[in-house]
């Protein structure tokens, strides 16, 4: 979504326009709030928000089973090592004085 210039909204014009710009939202539009001239905080719907979040946890998701799937890739293949002589051998070299 672009903004404009008109969802740029100063920290102090946001706190006496609440009202207002909570219905601009809820009818669509984004806020950017600024403090010093820097972007500070967001105001957007609630039910975007959730939306954001789902489609957050989708991607985290997808992911993990691309994470899996290249582990499976490398069972196939044969890329493995065994975890219990790996771990050991990495315990070995940690004590032993380099």
């Amino acid at each position: 979504m672009a903004f404009t210039a008109g969802d740029v909204i100063p920290l102090t014009q946001a706190r006496a326009t609440l009202s207002e710009l909570a219905e601009q939202v809820k009818g669509g539009a984004e806020k950017i709030i600024t403090k010093n001239g820097e972007s500070y905080v967001a105001l957007i719907d609630a039910q975007r928000l959730d939306y954001y979040h789902q489609l957050e946890r989708e991607r985290i998701h997808l992911l993990l089973l691309a994470d899996a799937d290249k582990g499976l890739d490398d069972v196939a293949a044969g890329r493995v090592k065994d975890a219990h002589r790996t771990l050991t051998a990495l315990q070995r070299s940690r004590r032993t004085p380099g």
